[in-house]
């Protein structure tokens, strides 16, 4: 055989090779071969959407992080790299191992890797290990709204995800949608050149501009903890409105958290109290009860009560606060003396479909709605299944279960013209090219006009004539309550362990804000009057410097 013919036969067995295998690929093997593994997809993350007070003050930004990925394939000992990455970022063999899939190419591991870990990780020189550039959440302000903000954590696949607060109620919003990078590899795990190359570029989230104002936040939580201190309270929360739309210029409650070490806390302390926990509001419910019987005329503001000693209830008897007995008082007086007695009493003129009614239509019960994650509505069991001391108790705020943000709204209610609203935080959402801004939202019409402007004159008189003068911000016209709450425990009332609370607005005539201050179990007095009152005043008056409001008188 010559060499022309030992040649001609070498390339047909050669040729014959390669029909061979195209033939195995194509026809034999096609189900397990297919043309999604020669492409490798990767993913290219949004930026999150920031977040503002309601003057561009920036609250959560964004810092430069990177993203660690895995490619599989090219891991020879993966053990072994699982080993060395855990001694750098230090999240658990196990969780690294979890995330370990030999059947993809490309494996998202974690986000949020900072430069100095990043650094130690690429001078190991792990084949099959790499980068993408990411950002993680930065506070430029701390801790100073983590209630109201929440975090940025993990889910089960290592993406991320908003938790609790603003963060959680916005997640969707705010994350944005990734973008995706699809190139065509060879069998290597190569890129082919001349293969499909195409990228969907990442639309980045919204940025959110908050109705808080920086100012009244700082002021509210730097008085709060002096309070918590000076009163040595467990726990408290201020909360400020505009009572006429219901945004919310400030929410802070303490104890609180770590925004850049959430991971140290446990989940109780994420829960937002003014719109998670539940608590008996104590007298700062008896304006909602009064201002419904006006509404309906079945009181008049200068109707005469007889306050002469305890009132029976069944087995029950209902005392005033002190023990001691003004005989013959009017409605107002019975708010400025926040007397339980004449409560009770007023209750019982109205009936008990008119009470009912009146903290049913001021939204106890339901959800506000407010635009934070965590809300829960109360409980308010039908009127079938009252006993009269619970219509007599439930004038004077006991027997009942209310969140701090159902009791704000309530209040402002009173004093806006009646327009019960929907709070909220986020003012607008911006996304760069369009910015959406949010309307304020009536609910329902609870009270007239006219009721209003009674209440707020009674609620005026109720800081004047009051049990305590307080020490108020000099020429200024302001209105309120307190509140003090026992607190239930094992099915009775517990004398020694109250809840403090105050609500006030100011100015008067059209006021500019409403707060809620509220103080659990404070040890230097269980009385709000002696607690809860003299911290409204005290940030009230910072309020009013900071909002440049002339003095009326």
């Amino acid at each position: 055989m010559n060499k022309r013919k030992l040649l001609l036969l070498f390339f047909l067995f050669c040729y014959a090779a390669i029909i061979i295998k195209l033939f195995s690929i194509q026809i034999i093997n096609s189900e397990s071969v297919k043309t999604d593994n020669y492409l490798q997809t990767e993913m290219i993350l949004s930026e999150r959407g920031k977040i503002y007070d309601r003057n561009r003050n920036p609250l959560v930004l964004n810092q430069n992080s990177y993203h660690l990925y895995i490619e599989p394939k090219k891991i020879k000992d993966k053990y072994e790299v699982i080993k060395k990455l855990d001694e750098v970022l230090k999240v658990g063999e196990a969780t690294i191992e979890a995330r370990f899939d030999d059947t993809k190419y490309w494996v998202s591991i974690l986000s949020g890797i900072e430069e100095k870990e990043k650094d130690k990780i690429s001078k190991l020189n792990l084949k099959g290990v790499g980068f993408n550039y990411g950002m993680k959440r930065y506070y430029p302000e701390a801790s100073l709204a983590a209630h109201l903000v929440g975090f940025v954590g993990k889910n089960e696949k290592a993406e991320d995800v908003g938790y609790f607060g603003l963060e959680g109620f916005y997640d969707k919003e705010l994350k944005g949608i990734p973008g995706l990078l699809e190139s065509e590899r060879d069998l290597l795990g190569r890129p082919i050149l001349i293969g499909t190359q195409e990228k969907i570029d990442p639309e980045n989230g919204r940025d959110l501009i908050l109705t808080i104002d920086k100012t009244i936040q700082d002021i509210s939580k730097q008085s709060l903890l002096n309070a918590l201190k000076h009163y040595k309270a467990k726990q408290g929360c201020i909360i400020t409105a505009d009572p006429y739309t219901m945004q919310i210029l400030g929410l802070v409650c303490l104890p609180d958290f770590d925004l850049e070490k959430y991971y140290e806390f446990s989940e109780s302390y994420f829960k937002n109290p003014a719109v998670s926990d539940l608590y008996e509001p104590g007298s700062i419910f008896k304006p909602i009860i009064v201002s419904y019987g006006i509404l309906k005329k079945l009181i008049k503001p200068n109707d005469i009560f007889d306050e002469e000693g305890p009132i029976r209830i069944g087995e029950y008897y209902i005392r005033t606060w002190n023990d001691k007995y003004q005989g013959k008082i009017t409605v107002s007086g019975i708010l400025e003396k926040s007397s339980n007695v004449g409560m009770v009493q007023i209750g019982q003129q109205m009936g008990n479909k008119a009470v009912f009614n009146a903290i049913s239509d001021f939204g106890f019960g339901n959800l506000t709605n407010i635009d934070v994650q965590g809300e829960v509505p109360g409980n308010l069991k039908p009127i079938e299944n009252w006993y009269p001391i619970d219509f007599a108790t439930v004038t004077f705020g006991q027997g009942i279960a209310v969140t701090p943000i159902q009791m704000l709204r309530s209040f402002a209610a009173i004093i806006n013209g009646g327009n019960l609203l929907k709070p909220y935080i986020v003012l607008k959402m911006d996304s760069g090219d369009r910015e959406i801004e949010i309307k304020p939202k009536i609910i329902r019409k609870v009270l007239n006009n006219k009721t209003s402007e009674i209440m707020k004159k009674m609620l005026h008189s109720t800081v004047e004539q009051g049990e305590f003068q307080w020490v108020k911000p000099k020429g200024y016209k302001m209105g309120g309550k307190t509140g003090t709450a026992q607190i239930p425990i094992e099915g009775h009332y517990d004398a020694s362990k109250t809840i403090a609370s105050f609500i006030g607005f100011a100015p008067l005539d059209k006021p500019k804000f409403i707060t809620l201050v509220v103080l659990r179990e404070p040890e230097s007095s269980p009385w709000a009057s002696e607690t809860a009152a003299p911290l409204f005043f005290e940030v009230a008056k910072e309020f009013l410097i900071y909002y440049n409001v002339a003095p009326e008188e």
